[in-house]
């Protein structure tokens, strides 16, 4: 077995079982793309056991702390049957379920979702992807799936020296999906979709909304950046009289619409504006538009915390004109993404933003990703999504 040699004082974040070592924390040792390497302290002490990517900053990622373990087909099973069990006591409200969530459970660089009986899996470290096949096999004996389509066209994995591979890994057949969430029906294309085909992370979000539309009474409601319009459908179901989903994507907006009519919503009660946000929440402010509510959930405007100055100024460009746009007592659902914006960071965006529109709200809730998007106490990095519901004052 390869051994990696860190540079003295460069153990203490593996010590607190942080997956994670960079290239500048290694004093020697090298291995091939995906190869399982034994690390050690400077001192010659056992860390873990990990695989080495060495085209990535992220030289090398921890699959285990134990000496004894080995990483084979049966550590493969344990980790992967864990993490399904783990779903499995959350009662999801859905047949959309998040089954791994790379380092949260355990297996740094895969990313595995259930739409129904079909599996869409992204595949993003070199160590995933030299056990590829073993994943494949376990995830379909485990979860009793005989289907398993592949998304690693991440951005991530030219990081990692590794090409962008799409298509079925096991069985074959149609790649859209018809999922049920909280009562209603959702459609998605595990070949065309984001990610691994839909955002299930706001599951949660969208639930919640469709309570608050509800409880106070929003008639209007504005979904920028909606991609295939959960959040639209979440709005419709809690009694809006119009929404307004905006997207720079007319194949997403298209199938929102499609979403509107497939949950037995008045297709006159809902509007796909194929248009820039940013252009669109001016126009609208200078019209004179107001909402009951508005969700801005934009894309990741800052992959890294080097990116997080530029991505400031964006969000709080696109969170001032919502809260203009806002009618008194209005509410703002607001996210971000971005891994390089913390919550505590986004939270002074805002209130930057809401300084610069001459207007005050209260906090109704902060708002993460669903549970089956875990974040685990050793690993805070996976806490990407963030995000304020704001009743305007």
């Amino acid at each position: 077995m390869k051994v990696i040699r860190l540079r003295e004082g460069k153990e203490r974040s593996m010590l607190r079982r942080h997956p994670w070592v960079f290239a500048g924390s290694i004093a020697k040792g090298q291995a091939d793309a995906g190869e399982t390497v034994r690390v050690e302290s400077h001192e010659g002490k056992f860390l873990a056991w990990a695989a080495y990517s060495p085209s990535s900053q992220i030289r090398v990622r921890a699959w285990t702390f134990d000496e004894n373990e080995r990483v084979d087909h049966a550590f493969f099973k344990r980790r992967i049957g864990a993490a399904v069990a783990l779903r499995q006591r959350m009662a999801v409200e859905s047949d959309g379920v998040r089954l791994i969530h790379g380092e949260a459970d355990g297996l740094p660089g895969l990313v595995v979702d259930r739409y129904g009986d079909l599996l869409s899996a992204q595949f993003l470290s070199a160590g995933t992807e030299r056990f590829k096949s073993t994943i494949a096999d376990v995830l379909l004996q485990i979860t009793g799936c005989t289907r398993l389509y592949e998304r690693s066209d991440s951005g991530v994995r030219q990081l990692e020296g590794l090409p962008a591979v799409t298509g079925w890994l096991r069985g074959e057949g149609a790649t859209e999906v018809t999922i049920r969430e909280h009562g209603w029906q959702l459609t998605l294309d595990v070949h065309e979709g984001h990610k691994t085909g839909f955002y299930l992370d706001q599951r949660d979000n969208r639930a919640r909304l469709a309570d608050w539309v509800r409880r106070f009474g929003c008639k209007r409601v504005l979904n920028c950046y909606s991609y295939t319009g959960g959040f639209s459908v979440a709005s419709l179901a809690g009694g809006a009289e119009q929404v307004v989903s905006v997207d720079s994507s007319a194949p997403a907006l298209a199938r929102a619409t499609a979403h509107v009519a497939l949950n037995g919503h008045d297709p006159a009660r809902h509007q796909a504006l194929d248009a820039d946000v940013n252009g669109y929440l001016r126009e609208a402010l200078k019209n004179g538009e107001r909402f009951d509510a508005i969700v801005l959930d934009p894309p990741k405007f800052a992959p890294t915390a080097a990116h997080a100055e530029r991505a400031a100024r964006a969000y709080k460009d696109i969170n001032r004109l919502g809260l203009k746009l806002l009618a008194p007592g209005g509410l703002l659902l607001t996210f971000s993404c971005s891994g390089g914006v913390g919550a505590e960071l986004f939270h002074k965006i805002v209130a930057g933003a809401a300084m610069d529109a001459g207007v005050d709200g209260a906090i109704l809730a902060r708002l993460e990703g669903a549970p089956d998007h875990p974040t685990t106490l050793m690993f805070p990095e996976g806490e990407y999504l963030k995000g304020l519901a704001i009743l305007k004052q």
